[in-house]
């Protein structure tokens, strides 16, 4: 890559890129473009990944950019977005199977939930996916919801592996990644406190990413982020009684701040939302403590309301004897 040229102007439809004919748009980032495009020579459809101008002289964006291409090449699963090898391009960018569908971030922006049964079977798709790379020794280090594309039948492809790390590489310490990246809101507790991710921390960012889908909200956000170190989020129940006892078990195990309590791989947290009725419920102290606090914040609510409706009691009493 490093001998390539640069593209020092962008890239619009209607351009051809070597033997690529480039078609439309996908999507645009602040780094990089993706188009849809045809290889000339085969007459298929492909992805192309291009840098923008002044992201193919950033040291950072371009080991990424770099790393992305090396570890996509090798991995070859359904449910992971192929990188096509091409020794013959002449330009710093990136050639990729053609996958009909969206992301999950675009589903969860239009429906803002998924329905329990759905999300369950998407995120097991995905655990298969990471149990694949993780026996590959590599760590994806970014999942979130723009990094699934789901398509037709709930297919899902696993996308961008430029935070992606090999296990026996030297690895990025959590100050190094949050400059580069920023501190994601899927960062697993342990990274947050600098130590080094691995394949359970991929696991905390899907729990992360399964409350989203059911709750439609964060379990952790803003000035919260640095609570789950060693705190438990809102159970999902309370926002959406719809949710099972089961399911909710299966994302706390996702989301325990210790690693050494979360779920040991990728295959046993799709197992548990493969076969929920087997999952067995534990008596947790972070779920009564919730209940707790409702308890406590319904007695105040009434209070307040009886409060509240002391001075229009009075008022109607006062009223009646006034008419008497």
């Amino acid at each position: 890559m490093a001998s390539m040229k640069l593209l020092e102007s962008p890239v619009n439809p209607g351009d051809q890129l070597d033997h690529y004919r480039i078609d439309s748009v996908v999507s645009r980032s602040a780094a990089a473009s993706v188009f849809r495009a045809v290889d000339l020579r085969t007459s298929t459809d492909v992805a192309i990944k291009i840098p923008l101008p002044d992201m193919q002289n950033d040291p950072t964006f371009t080991d990424r950019f770099n790393r992305e291409v090396e570890i996509g090449e090798v991995l070859d699963h359904p449910s992971i977005i192929k990188v096509i090898p091409d020794r013959e391009r002449t330009g710093i960018y990136m050639v990729m199977e053609w996958f009909d569908g969206k992301t999950l971030r675009d589903i969860l922006k239009q429906d803002r939930t998924i329905a329990p049964g759905r999300a369950a079977r998407i995120v097991a798709a995905v655990c298969d996916a990471l149990e694949y790379i993780h026996g590959h020794g590599i760590v994806h280090g970014d999942i979130r919801p723009e990094n699934v594309m789901v398509g037709a039948g709930d297919r899902i492809k696993l996308i961008d592996f430029g935070g992606a790390i090999k296990a026996a590489a030297r690895r990025l310490t959590m100050t190094k990644l949050s400059q580069a990246i920023g501190t994601s809101e899927y960062v697993s507790p342990e990274e947050l406190k600098g130590r080094r991710g691995d394949a359970r921390s991929d696991i905390y960012a899907l729990g992360v990413m399964l409350y989203e889908m059911l709750t439609g909200k964060m379990p952790f956000q803003g000035v919260e982020l640095y609570d789950r170190i060693r705190n438990y989020p809102i159970p999902p129940r309370e926002m959406d009684p719809g949710i099972s006892p089961q399911l909710q078990e299966v994302i706390y195990r996702a989301l325990e701040p210790d690693p050494q309590n979360r779920y040991k791989s990728a295959h046993d947290f799709s197992q548990d939302l493969g076969h929920l009725e087997a999952v067995g419920v534990a008596d947790r102290v972070e779920i009564r403590d919730w209940k707790k606090k409702r308890r406590k914040a319904s007695s105040k609510l009434a209070i307040y309301v009886l409060i509240a409706l002391i001075p229009i009691v009075l008022f109607a009493l006062l009223l009646y004897v006034a008419r008497r």
